[in-house]
Formats: C-alpha cells, sequence, structure tokens
C-alpha cells in the first residue's frame, strides 16, 4: 500500500486474519500504519524510483490515498505492476473535472458545472445557474480544503485570479440545495464481482465528517447501490469505490468519488460482516467479495478530533474513563500528534434504535477529544 496513513494503518489490521502481509510506502516513520507494520519502506509517492524499487516485490500495489501521479502510475503499469485501482479508474478520483464529465456523459447525476480558466467563466456560469457558485480545485483538497463559496460576482472577480495566479486549477458547480449528505461504498473485484454495504448518513461540520449513521436513516439505498455499482462497471473500479452523495428533492447527485477505504466506512470493522479494509485487500487480491450485513440494526461511527485546547487529561486517562462509562465503545486511535481539528481517531458503537446509539457515540468522541463531557457527568461517570 503506497502512503502510510491511518487507511493503511487499518489495512494492515485487516491483512492479518487473511494470512497476508501488508507492506507500506510511508513518507515518515512516524506515520500511522509505520508505527505498527512491520514491512515499511520510506519514501515519497512521487519519487518514480522509490515506487518502482517498492513494487518489485509486491504482488499488488493499491493506495491510502489518490496523490500518485498519474505518469508514475502508467509507469508502473508499464513495468508489469498489478496497480489497483489502474491509472485509469483512479484518475477520476484525481481530477475532479475529469470525474464530472465522464459521470455526465454516463448519464449519472451531476450538478451543473464548468472549467474554469479566468473569472470570466465564473461570473458566465453564475449568471446563468445563479449563485452562490461553488469553486473547486480540481485536483486535491479534502476535508474541505479546495473548496470556495462564492455568493456574489464580486467574490469571484476577488478569489478566481489569485487562485489561478497561484496555479491551482479550478472548476465551478451548481451549489446543490441539498437535504443531507449520503455515502455509498462498494467493492468490485478484478473480473467484476460487486459487493456493496448499506447506504450510510454523513453528518459534516466545517467541511469534516464528524458522524456516519449505518444505515441512513429513511435512505434511498437501493437507487444508491445501483448507482455506485454502476460507476465503478464503467470505471473499471478495482477494490473500493466510495460515492459521496447530496439528498435533493429531486433525488440523487453525485459530489465525488474516493477509490480506496474511506471515513464514512470505518463504521464497517465492527458494524458490518465484513470490513471496508478486508473487502478492499479481497478485491484487489481478486478472492471472492465477503457479506456486508450489518452487524446490528444501528451502528454510528464518530470522528475524534483534535480539541481547540489541550485536555487536561492525556489520552491513556481519557480512553481509560471512556471504557469504565462505555464499556461497549469500539475505539480506533491512529497514533497521531493531536491537534485542532485534526483526525485522531473514531469511536464506534452499536445497538437497536439509532437515536440512542448516536447520543453514546457522540458523547465518547467529544469526550476522547477535549476529556469532556457534553451532558453534565464527570469523568467518573456520575451527575455533577
Amino acid at each position: 500500500m503506497i502512503g502510510g496513513g491511518q487507511l493503511a494503518r487499518m489495512t494492515h489490521q485487516a491483512a492479518i486474519p487473511l494470512g497476508q502481509s501488508l507492506r507500506v510506502l510511508a513518507e515518515s516513520d512516524s506515520d500511522p500504519a509505520a508505527l505498527v507494520a512491520r514491512d515499511v519502506e520510506l519514501g515519497k509517492h512521487t519519487d518514480l524510483d522509490a515506487l518502482r524499487a517498492f513494487a518489485k516485490s509486491c504482488d499488488v500495489v493499491t493506495f491510502d490515498h489518490e496523490h500518485v501521479p498519474q505518469e508514475h502510475l502508467h509507469a508502473l503499469v508499464a513495468d508489469g505492476v498489478k496497480v489497483f485501482p489502474g491509472p485509469d479508474a483512479l484518475v477520476h478520483a484525481q481530477d475532479k473535472l475529469v470525474m464530472r464529465v465522464r459521470l455526465a456523459e454516463m448519464g449519472a447525476p451531476v450538478p451543473p458545472f464548468s472549467a474554469v480558466l479566468e473569472a470570466a467563466d465564473v461570473l458566465k456560469f453564475g449568471a446563468q445557474h445563479g449563485w452562490p457558485c461553488v469553486l473547486k480545485a480540481v485536483r486535491g483538497g479534502y476535508d474541505g480544503r479546495g473548496v470556495w463559496m462564492l455568493n456574489t460576482p464580486q467574490s469571484a472577480q476577488r478569489v478566481v485570479p489569485e487562485l489561478l495566479a497561484a496555479g491551482t486549477p479550478l472548476m465551478v458547480e451548481q451549489c446543490v440545495p441539498m437535504r443531507r449528505e449520503l455515502s455509498q461504498l462498494v467493492a468490485r473485484s478484478p473480473f467484476g464481482q460487486g459487493a456493496s454495504w448499506p447506504l450510510v448518513q454523513t453528518v459534516q461540520a466545517d467541511g469534516i465528517c464528524v458522524e456516519v449513521l449505518a444505515p441512513a436513516p429513511d435512505g434511498p439505498a437501493e437507487q444508491a447501490q445501483e448507482l455506485a455499482l454502476k460507476i465503478a462497471a464503467e470505471l473499471g473500479v478495482v477494490g473500493l469505490l466510495a460515492v459521496e452523495l447530496f439528498d435533493t428533492a429531486d433525488g440523487l447527485v453525485v459530489n465525488e468519488l474516493a477509490m480506496r477505504p474511506h471515513n464514512s466506512g470505518h463504521w464497517t470493522i465492527e458494524g458490518a460482516r465484513t470490513s471496508q479494509f478486508e473487502q478492499h485487500l479481497r478485491a484487489v487480491l481478486d478472492y471472492p467479495l465477503g457479506a456486508t450485513d450489518l452487524a446490528a440494526p444501528a451502528v454510528v461511527m464518530a470522528n475524534v478530533l483534535g480539541a481547540s485546547d489541550t485536555p487536561e487529561m492525556g489520552p491513556d486517562e481519557r480512553l481509560h474513563h471512556l471504557f469504565a462509562r462505555f464499556p461497549d465503545a469500539h475505539v480506533h486511535l491512529y497514533g497521531k500528534a493531536e491537534r485542532p481539528g485534526r483526525k485522531i481517531g473514531h469511536v464506534t458503537l452499536l445497538g437497536e434504535r439509532m437515536d440512542e446509539v448516536r447520543e453514546r457515540a457522540r458523547l465518547a468522541a467529544h469526550w476522547l477529544s477535549d476529556g469532556v463531557w457534553l451532558d453534565g457527568y464527570d469523568i467518573h461517570g456520575g451527575q455533577q
């Protein structure tokens, strides 16, 4: 796996019961996966020589991010390396404009969009489709970065020239009036076997996913699953595909794609019969795909974010008190240094009723982030 982040760390955990050894190309020996995996090489994903040296002894090369340059991916394929997902598929997760064009050609539901070469392109688009508009960096950007809301023509005239002058390739989209955000996760093998998990609802705060509800309450599950499996087949995806969706009054609209294990699928570790990490390995190794049934009627994953103020307790002490109060909580900490807003882990809870499970997950994640209970309990679980 190219990339040593938390996705590689959790994929390493999933490889062990399959009898597999996950090799990791990490940039630093302090990367989350490098802290736990035995077989780690240090190198940059932008260094073709490092990629070639790494790939020589791998049966299959896959990714925990989409940032490997296309020319490097094609070079590896030309060398005879099995790369999954392949570059012709992965480009649709690397380049938002390429993705939008291809999905529109397929007839998939996407918002109106246009490439941006100058501020006048945004002004024309806004006049045609209305304000506000959403300006996006074509490549890179996640967790709210690389996205700008343009409320007026004046904001476009101010923001667009600065970004273009800095070399940022841009596109503009219509602002979608959505009711909520959803995510559909599917997997596909080299020979076309597909599997899908239940549709989930994702809850965002400041552009960062803070909660995932599985299954999505009253979600258009069948439509979302059919759409995601169609996209995976049409693009030739091998491995995981996450289709981020807007739920609108007129139906589903595709927001973005990711071709790797995804934050909206972390709940599957405890909440599904087969986790997204194991399924990704099964897919890229061309094993039969695993069952994706829910392990409980309601599953909620809440991200643990670095606090704005340094908590009085260290992470180990916070973990101790959390388990004292919620012994059934499933905690995954990524080995990352804490800083404000950074995803440093997640917590998953399972149960019978979504409202109850969601509240417990929210309390647990906030406690692990800040060392403060939200509901008037002290650290020992008693009423204040």
